[in-house]
């Protein structure tokens, strides 16, 4: 996905969908798996081969891109969870349930970085800049709701068809 997969609609309002929701979310949890992968397993050996001062930006840098993460899959969670009924949209607009803040890279530590990790790095980076601009701003006062989905959140609260 890039930012053309989020058209502008008129007054600048993007609407997030099931779709968008579920897609941003597959691309981050296999972004995870990806970084987890690397960062824990194949990237040992490249870790190893490095400068200390390197091999102390390769753990700090790592722990950014977990952080990217999972303030990414936080942030896409509230979403699904407003869609679903779940929580009420204002809840979900506090500050505490928005993208939280995550550190942005050392350009001169990752350029230090062997090039699989700076494409991890690179990649959390976008997805998470992507993720900020649907959050500061992309997004209508309401999302709409299918009349399905409201009925099944309702089910599942235990309020049946009287509210």
């Amino acid at each position: 996905m890039d930012e053309s997969d989020f058209p502008e609609l008129p007054d600048q309002q993007a609407r997030l969908t099931s779709r968008v929701i579920d897609s941003l979310y597959t691309e981050a949890m296999l972004l995870a798996d990806e970084t987890r992968s690397y960062f824990d397993d194949i990237g040992r050996n490249d870790r190893t081969s490095l400068e200390p001062f390197a091999r102390v930006g390769f753990a700090c840098e790592s722990l950014k891109v977990t952080t990217r993460i999972m303030h990414i899959v936080a942030w896409l969670l509230t979403q699904r969870a407003i869609e679903s009924g779940e929580i009420p949209l204002h809840d979900g607009r506090r500050p505490e349930r928005r993208l939280g803040h995550a550190q942005d890279s050392d350009r001169a530590v990752m350029d230090q970085l062997p090039e699989s990790a700076q494409r991890l790095i690179q990649a959390s980076a976008d997805l998470y800049a992507r993720i900020k601009r649907i959050d500061e701003g992309g997004m209508e006062t309401e999302i709409p709701q299918s009349p399905a989905r409201a009925l099944m959140g309702r089910l599942e609260r235990g309020l049946g068809g009287h509210a």
